[in-house]
Order: C-alpha cells, then structure tokens, then sequence
C-alpha cells in the first residue's frame, strides 16, 4: 500500500504509519498540482490537510486511489463528488481540532471586544493611546452562535463562565439538548435582532456560502461584532466591508477568508477588524490528535477494510463499493433533489427499492440519500456514518421497503417525504443499468438528467406559459439545456423542467414568479 503525504503532518501519525512494513509513506509536501498529477496514480491512499485541493482532474489521474484521507474536519478542498464517482473513500477526523478551534475563537472574541491587536501595534510605534481603545465587556452580553455542533457547544460552556448569554440557530437543535446547554434556540432572523456578538461554525456548503450578506447584516442589531473562524465565503466580505464602514457592525474577527491568502482585501485596511491566518486548528494538540486519529483510520482501512468517519461511504469493500456506484450516484441525485425540494418539517422519509441489486446493498445506498437529504436541509457536517443517527436525532424516521419488480423499470428507487399532512414523491432509476435519471416527482412522471441547474416550475397546463418561462430566461442571457413537461390531463396541473446552462438569479425568479397559472417556482442544484 503506498501513502501518500502531500501536506505536512505530525510526526506521531507518520510514525504509526511507517511502523507497518506493507505500508510505503511517502511525504513530497508542497508540490503543486502539475507535480501532484505526475505521480498520483502511482499511489493507493492520499492524506491531505487544507493546502492540497484535490480537484476532479487530480482524482481522475489518481487510478490506483482507494482513499483520500483529511487530516482535520473540512473537506470543502476535496471534489468529494468526484471522489464517489470514482469509488474512493474519503474520510477526515471530525474530533480533532474542536477545542482547538474553539479556544481560538474565544480569543478572537476577547481581542475584537477589547481591540487588543490594534492597542499593542499603537504601542509598537512608540504611541500611548490609550482613549482609541476603548473596549465593550462581553459580561451581561449575547453571543449568536450559528451552527451549533461541537464547536458551537465548546464556544458555549467558555462564554457562559463569562457571564454571557448564548442565542443559536441551528434548525435541528433539539429542544432538551437546549435546554441542557442552556441555550435558547431561535430562527436567524431572531438571533440577528438578539445578538451583540455573532459568530459562525458550519461548513461551506452552496446553502451556506454568502449566508450573511447585506440584507441578513441589516437585520442585525447596530453595531454588531461578527466572528468567523469557519469557512472563508460563508460572510459576503463586500457587504461586511460596507457594514464596517458604516457603522452598521461594529467590528470584524476573522480568520478566514473567500481567498487565502487575502490579497489586497480592504478588510485588512480597518480599524474596526482583526484577522489571524487561518489558524484555528493551528495548535501542537491539535496537530498531533488529528494526525493520529488519520493514521489509526487509514490502519484500520488498510488492514482491517474497516472505515471510520467516512464522507460519501459507508463500511463497504472496494469492491463492493464499484459494483454499486451507478445506484450511489442515483442516490445522491434524488437525496440532494428531496433536500433542496422539502427543507422542513419532515417527519418521515419512506424509501421504496424495487429490483434485486437492492436487497444486498440497500443501507449503504440509503446512507448515501440520507446524508445528501440531510445536506440540504441543515448547517451541519453530515457523511454516512453519523447520518441516520442525525436523522433520528432531528425527529425523521427512516423506513425500507422493497417491492416486487415492474414491468416498466428493473430497478427503481421511489422517495417519499412526509411533510405535515401531505407526501411528496420522487422516483429514479438508471438507463442501461448506468445512467441515472429522475422519473418522477410528486404525481408527474418526468425524465431528469440530474446535473447541472435545474428549474422546476408547478402550473396550470395553458398556452404560452412555456413561451413566456423562455422569454424570461432567453432576456437573461440564461441558455436552456433540455426541457421536459409533465401532466396528468389536459388543462389541468402540470410540471415544467427546464435544465440551465447557468444559475438564475434571484431577480429571474421573482419575474418567473410573477408569471399567470403559476404555483410555485423552484431552482435546484443536482
């Protein structure tokens, strides 16, 4: 087995490594990617941090991959998709860093209430003055914590010996865990009202880039103070900047960054911010327990085929894992499409097999439409192994169920969604047993090829409206793909599927919106 360490890592995980003697470790960190794709496809197994972006092209030249290893908790720097599509496994070591990365935030929030950065580099240029910094307590103060996993929950027990108050928003925040942490759970548009401080801690997800923009900054208390040392892209910096200038925040606490490293950001040119780069796993505790728990799961992989902490695979085999790939990527696509389609109040999500290759492989596939469901509903880090656990958590039941083939499909994965009163139903399979596509939504039979943007538009069956949905997007420059329609009779209710070549703005869709004998417009990304 030949590992590859392309990013630098403690010596105590390479050690455990380099104890095995089937086990090859090689460690050429720093390499770009034209280096990297010289000699990736020699190698079985690759650890990274967060310097390597392993991209689809460095994926695709790794032919010999199994595993994709990240030393630390995110993996927004791994294509993961490109990744299952593959049949490799990717893993990252989800415990490691958090109190490191919690005791880093508290002094991000300490520094920013007392502008202790900007104070000592007045001192360093021999000026004394002390009226520029005057500072706000945090006791008696409310600190909004947005995403509140572990991290979130570590920030909580340190703020409250504090004397502050904590406010979070995370929508499967269970009410006795709340009230356990003593925590009140609220919705965003009440924590930004509520809260004096403001940090964040969930993962850079499409949902979640740009979650705070210039409108949710404006439903925030004035002169708010804003941390984030989650995921650079997460805060509009632009709309920050105009926040910070205008008094509308009153000061910024980063760590990262939409580009790192920040070149030439007017961020960096304010009085009222604070920035460290990067650094909120960069503790030697840290480094060391994620380097360790790396090497143990890449071990117990390599010996044992046993994952841990897996992204987009449950416990299978390599080769288990091929035969099953075209029903994982059928998966994803209708559990990504359920997610974006039913974000809340699900009680219920029914999953329907019909045909043979089901029976053995089932849990690993409905791990796999769980955990792309659970991705679109949530700012939480989700992967196959804790996401039913998380599902049960959060108040959804999950049921199998198996059906005798029909002359239509050999295989079909059917999806219902309890929502209140009501179910919602998508239906999939794959053409020439490979190819995966949508079949069904709710009433309506269709036939999505699930990629790229896709607009999906509930209607009365009456002239023009297609016309008009392709004056709007041809006006906006939007090229349409492919299109399908869906009705049960004429006249009555209809579905429209337009495939984009880019995403529709909001804008488009409001004027969409507007449009007669429409229901309810919806974009989606598969």
């Amino acid at each position: 087995m030949k590992v590859l360490i392309s990013d630098p890592l403690h010596h105590s995980g390479v050690d455990i490594l380099r104890g095995e003697t089937d086990i090859c470790v090689v460690e050429p960190t720093g390499l770009s990617e034209d280096e990297l794709l010289k000699i990736i496809g020699e190698y079985n197994a690759l650890i990274v941090r967060s310097g390597t972006k392993v991209t689809r092209k460095l994926i695709e030249a790794g032919v010999n991959l199994k595993v994709i290893g990240r030393a630390g908790i995110g993996v927004d720097n791994i294509d993961v998709g490109a990744a299952t599509e593959h049949g490799i496994i990717v893993m990252n070591t989800p415990a490691g860093n958090t109190i490191t990365t919690a005791e880093h935030t508290l002094s991000m929030l300490l520094s920013l209430a007392r502008h202790i950065p900007q104070a000592y580099g007045c001192l360093q240029e021999c000026r004394w003055e002390r009226k520029c910094f005057m500072g706000v307590e945090l006791y008696g103060k409310t600190l909004g914590i947005i995403g509140l996993g572990r991290i979130g929950r570590e920030i909580t027990k340190r703020v409250q010996a504090l004397g502050m108050s904590v406010i979070a928003y995370d929508p499967y925040l269970r009410v006795e865990d709340a009230k356990t942490l003593n925590v009140e759970a609220l919705s965003l548009a009440k924590l930004y009202e509520k809260a004096d401080f403001i940090t964040i801690h969930t993962p850079l997800t499409q949902k979640t880039k740009h979650l705070i923009d210039k409108e949710a900054i404006s439903q925030m208390k004035e002169g708010v103070y804003l941390i984030n040392c989650a995921r650079g892209g997460i805060i509009d910096e632009k709309a920050l900047y105009d926040a910070l200038v205008s008094g509308q925040a009153a000061g910024a606490a980063l760590d990262v960054f939409e580009q790192e490293p920040p070149k030439d950001s007017p961020l960096l040119g304010l009085f009222n911010v604070i920035c460290t780069p990067h650094l909120g796993a960069s503790t030697k505790e840290a480094q060391e327990k994620v380097a360790v728990e790396m090497a143990h799961q890449m071990l117990n992989l390599i010996k044992n085929g046993t994952i841990a902490s897996a992204i987009n695979t449950p416990s299978l085999s390599q080769e288990a894992l091929a035969q099953i790939k075209p029903y994982i990527k059928l998966g994803q696509a209708l559990g990504k499409l359920g997610g974006q389609l039913y974000s809340s109040g699900i009680s219920k999500l029914r999953i329907k097999y019909t045909g043979t290759p089901f029976i053995k492989y089932s849990q690993p596939i409905s791990n796999i439409i769980l955990e792309e469901f659970l991705k679109g509903i949530q700012n939480k880090s989700v992967n196959q192994v804790n996401a039913a656990i998380i599902a049960k958590k959060q108040g959804i039941d999950i049921e199998e169920e198996y059906l005798e083939q029909t002359a239509d499909y050999t295989q079909i994965i059917n999806l219902e969604f309890c929502v209140d009163k009501k179910v919602h139903r998508l239906a999939g399979t794959l053409f020439n047993n490979k190819i995966p596509r949508i079949i069904g939504i709710d009433q309506f039979e269709v036939e999505i090829i699930p990629q790229g943007y896709i607009l999906l538009f509930f209607n009365q069956d009456r002239p023009k409206i297609i016309g008009e949905i392709g004056t709007i997007l041809g006006d906006n420059q939007i090229n349409i793909a492919d299109m399908q329609f869906g009705r049960q009779e004429p006249g009555g209710d209809s579905i429209s599927v337009f495939r984009i070549d880019s995403q529709a703005p909001d804008s488009v869709l409001s004027q969409l919106a507007q449009l007669p004998n429409l229901s309810w417009v919806k974009q989606v990304y598969l």
